[in-house]
């Protein structure tokens, strides 16, 4: 139907006619404004398609401790005992040095209250018996000094004996060869004197003169060979004496070298006994001084392990928890596998720890409420039990970040994601679409090893 008259009949109807129901029918400027409403929300999509978003990768984990020795840890007593007394309660402060337990000993080898001066005793008898040992030695040293030199002069005397053994047989020999030589001449005369009788020119008186003076010269060459068989038998003797001066004073020097031998044995045996029995007496020194068992670094007594008096504990058995006081907080996050060649130490990281209320837009950081600022410090080179790869994140502010709450305990909870490069909006939903990773603008440097 034309609308060409002047007077509009919708006005006269709402003047003149009050129907509700006609006045709550949709006017046509109602769908006019919702076309303008459904553009501009289309337009306002479309820029937000091309806003920057910055890629994350987000892992739970909880507060921990950047250095090993801030982190919890079990007191242990080194030598086993009975409790005999508390001198903490959980939840107490105590500083380093302070006693957090006494034990009395259990083993019987050193229930003797007087052992330390029991073993000086035995220290001091086994000293004794290494300077008697050393005397002795000093002493063997002497005899066997003395013994080689009487064994020089012995051998001098016996040599002595052999050369004037070997002279007399020279001088017997030289007076058998002359007797021997005057017998011949001897027997020569006898021999002219015979012809010289037989041809009557000497008497039969001269003759039996000459005989007996062969007899007498034959004697005399007995006499001599005897002699100088009695000088050889001298020369053997002499020779046999000086070999048995080397045999004697042998055997004696080797007796003195053996007891020698044997006092350095005893010696180098006692010194040995001598330094276990000093080893023994400051390990009992030592030992008597871990009946108190005391607190390793300052921090608080979380929980006992044992209970009550007179209950025996092992040696090195946890007896109790020791938190360390003003650790070194930091924040371990556990992320996926496929996560991990994309992360570098230095990346910034947003946290979310539990208690503290908090805001995240994980692609705008800068928007976020109530999360706290951090960077990778250490990525794992193993994966966990969980399969998955453990960071660690140490505090890092970025402009108008706050610092880490003082109230964070070591176990809390943390949610958090770690910054990676800006993309487009409609980049960002197409990947999470088709469920492909985050993606860096450049790859990695890789660490130098230190």
């Amino acid at each position: 139907m034309l609308n060409i008259s002047n007077q509009r009949v919708d006005e006269q109807l709402f003047n003149h006619y009050p129907l509700k129901t006609l006045r709550t029918l949709p006017q046509p400027n109602s769908g006019r404004r919702l076309g303008r409403w459904m553009l501009g929300l289309l337009l306002i999509s479309l820029c937000v398609m091309f806003l920057p978003w910055q890629q994350n990768i987000n892992g739970e984990g909880a507060v921990t401790a950047l250095t090993p020795q801030d982190r919890p840890q079990t007191v242990q007593n080194a030598i086993a005992g009975r409790i005999e007394r508390w001198a903490i309660q959980e939840g107490q402060f105590v500083h380093k040095g302070d006693t957090l337990l006494v034990i009395s000993e259990i083993k019987d080898e050193y229930f003797d209250p007087n052992l330390p001066q029991r073993l000086d005793e035995q220290l001091d008898a086994k000293e004794g018996s290494v300077s008697a040992t050393d005397a002795k030695i000093t002493a063997l040293d002497g005899q066997i000094a003395a013994l080689q030199t009487g064994l020089q002069v012995k051998l001098a005397s016996a040599r002595n004996k052999v050369r004037q053994s070997q002279f007399k047989v020279i001088s017997d020999s030289t007076d058998l060869i002359a007797i021997r030589k005057n017998y011949q001449i001897a027997l020569d005369r006898l021999d002219r004197y015979e012809k010289g009788y037989r041809n009557g020119l000497f008497s039969l008186t001269d003759l039996e003169s000459r005989r007996l003076k062969v007899q007498e010269d034959n004697a005399k060459v007995i006499a001599q060979e005897n002699k100088l068989n009695v000088s050889r038998q001298e020369l053997v003797n002499a020779r046999l004496d000086l070999s048995n001066i080397q045999a004697d004073y042998q055997e004696k020097l080797a007796k003195a070298l053996s007891d020698r031998s044997s006092a350095v044995s005893y010696r180098a045996e006692a010194t040995g006994e001598v330094s276990k029995l000093r080893n023994k007496i400051s390990s009992v020194d030592v030992r008597r001084g871990l009946y108190v068992v005391r607190a390793p670094q300052d921090g608080y007594v979380v929980r006992s392990f044992k209970a009550g008096i007179g209950e025996t504990i092992k040696e090195g058995e946890s007896i109790a928890t020791l938190q360390p006081a003003n650790p070194a907080i930091a924040v371990e996050l556990y992320v996926r596998a496929m996560d991990v060649p994309l992360i570098q130490r230095g990346r910034h990281v947003r946290l979310q720890f539990d208690g503290w209320p908090a805001i995240q837009f994980s692609g705008w950081p800068t928007v976020a409420v109530g999360t706290f600022g951090g960077e990778v410090a250490v990525i794992d080179a193993v994966s966990s039990v969980n399969g998955k790869y453990r960071l660690l994140v140490k505090p890092k502010l970025q402009k108008g970040d706050q610092p880490w709450p003082q109230q964070l305990r070591v176990g809390s909870g943390v949610y958090g994601w770690v910054m990676l490069d800006d993309v487009p909006v409609w980049y960002e939903l197409w990947r999470q679409l088709n469920g492909f990773p985050p993606s860096l603008q450049e790859e990695p440097k890789e660490e130098t090893k230190k």
